[in-house]
């Protein structure tokens, strides 16, 4: 045991359970509930989506929360340092999320600056009305045709700016730590997102042809339900929707006391988030059914997802409805406050796997990884070739990165490590809703299983034809090369060496929780298995 001299400070930790739930819930409602699950409920059948989204929400996202909580508050460390505490072999897992963390981070940021300035535009409706397409890519983003993809340093200043102002609150924040930074930017940010977004939903419901836009939303087609597309959607979207197999919420739940209810809390965010979601769609196609009308066209005609919907659909919604700019403020500061805060956890899964790793200060570990990632940020994405690496980058880093780490880690803690049992254990020691049998089956059986057919499937869409038609070299680089360098380094990252401080082994509040909660650690590697107490032993248990 390392001396009191060199003992590693205490491990931050959030200031109460409210804290980390309101915490988590901020990770969770990102850009994705409101400008994606909207549109993919609207594909995928309407209101008879719900039932797979539901299947999905108890039968995988729950389970899965469950079980990168209890990674996090067991082995109480980032994610590398918890899979390797788990087990040695494991720590490229980890490594893996936070790289993949790391490619997330350089480009959510942008669009949090794009959500920011279109909040200033709103208040003026400075792209005019009727020409909201032409002013989001040729005017302000000032985009590359597709003939032209490649990395361009012709600088965007409505673009830079804003994203440099990005980057410094967020490294604010994330300097000031767990309990001071994190948890109060989400006791702030948290409360102000709903009610912006209670407030923007009631106003879209008053909005001329918002009734056909919500019967469009919720009548069910049930013959989409024999679509296994639909369920494959459906389970999908959950696996991003709750941040699990980013590394966040093991990292999260390691900032938890020791005695929480980890399962209780777990669905509470779960919940909290698909009632969010269900927010969203209501409030999404609310207005656009205001835009059908407005545009004497069905809402077929007008629905879509993603950027298409936030930086071209609601302008033109804001231009056309009665105080649409209140409209346009209220959902684009939405997006501004839910960007944030799933940026700050995204950051937080690098700052802490690299404070673990070096031991290093809260400061010093902030500014070593906030700087060089705003500075890529800014080189990437603040040209006019922004957006097809912002397109690249996502759709190859979710489809074939956190859907492949998710897949690896499932079956290698179930079915190699054998660590379900004693996960159920720790979850089973301090929750309020007890797992059994059936969450190691639908983490260990149907989880592989779920997450292996999405995989081939893009695998599948993927190399079937160019990914938007962009270049081979481009999709190379920003794709496809971007995927395997996260595995690669990873393992190199795995191979170095740890900071004495920062080991299992010389980490005083580690061996505190090993004892007080009947652990015994391995003295070579620091994976831990379950001893007993004296009155277990007593009691013949």
């Amino acid at each position: 045991m390392a001396t009191a001299t060199t003992r590693t400070p205490r491990r931050e930790a959030f200031g109460s359970r409210n804290v980390f739930i309101l915490s988590a819930i901020g990770s969770a409602v990102g850009l994705g509930n409101i400008w994606r699950f909207p549109y993919v409920a609207y594909e995928g059948g309407g209101g008879a989506f719900l039932i797979p989204y539901l299947c999905a929400l108890l039968t995988a996202g729950i389970p899965l929360l469950f079980f990168d909580y209890a990674i996090g508050h067991r082995f109480r460390g980032s994610a590398p340092l918890a899979f390797r505490r788990m087990h040695r072999a494991a720590e490229p897992l980890g490594w893996w999320q936070v790289l993949i963390c790391v490619i997330i981070a350089v480009y959510y940021a942008v669009i949090i600056a794009w959500a920011a300035m279109y909040t200033w535009f709103s208040a003026q409706l400075t792209w005019g009305a009727g020409n909201e397409n032409d002013f989001f890519f040729s005017d302000f983003l000032q985009s590359a045709d597709v003939a032209d993809v490649g990395v361009s340093l012709d600088f965007v200043p409505q673009v830079g700016l804003p994203l440099i102002a990005v980057w410094l609150v967020v490294i604010v924040i994330m300097a000031l730590g767990v309990k001071r930074g994190i948890g109060r930017a989400n006791l702030i940010l948290m409360p102000l997102l709903t009610v912006m977004f209670a407030i923007l939903v009631v106003q879209a419901l008053f909005l001329p042809g918002a009734m056909d836009g919500l019967n469009a939303f919720f009548t069910p087609n049930w013959e989409a339900l024999a679509d296994p597309a639909v369920w494959a959607s459906a389970y999908g979207h959950i696996f991003f929707s709750l941040s699990v197999a980013f590394g966040i919420m093991v990292t999260y739940s390691s900032y938890l006391k020791r005695k929480t209810d980890l399962t209780g809390s777990g669905l509470v965010v779960a919940f909290a988030n698909s009632g969010f979601e269900i927010l969203a769609g209501i409030g999404v196609f609310a207005a656009l059914g205001f835009m059908a009308q407005a545009q004497a066209t069905d809402v077929a005609g007008v629905a879509t997802s993603g950027i298409g919907l936030a930086f071209v659909a609601f302008p033109t919604i804001v231009s056309q409805a009665t105080g649409g700019s209140i409209i346009g403020v209220l959902f684009f500061g939405a997006l501004v406050f839910a960007g944030v805060t799933s940026l700050i956890s995204i950051l937080e899964v690098i700052v802490a796997a690299l404070q673990d790793k070096l031991g290093w200060g809260r400061l010093r570990t902030t500014l070593t990884v906030s700087i060089p990632l705003a500075v890529i940020s800014m080189a990437l994405f603040s040209t006019t070739t922004a957006l097809s690496v912002l397109d690249t980058a996502d759709a190859f880093v979710n489809s074939f990165g956190i859907m492949a780490v998710a897949l690896v880690a499932v079956i290698l803690v179930s079915w190699l490590l054998h660590k379900l049992p004693a996960l159920q254990e720790h979850l089973n020691r301090r929750s309020s809703f007890r797992v059994g049998i059936l969450w190691k089956v639908l983490v260990g059986a149907l989880a592989p299983i779920v997450l292996g057919y999405l995989f081939v499937t893009e695998l599948i869409a993927k190399t079937a034809e160019p990914y938007s038609g962009y270049p081979g070299w481009f999709l190379g680089v920003f794709g496809w090369g971007m995927v395997i360098a996260l595995v690669v380094f990873a393992v190199l990252l795995s191979l170095l060496p740890w900071s004495g401080r920062s080991h299992a082994k010389d980490d005083p509040e580690y061996d505190d929780f090993l004892v007080d909660e009947h652990y015994a650690p391995d003295p070579e590697t620091g994976a831990v298995t379950i001893q007993p107490s004296s009155a277990q032993r007593g009691a013949g248990a």
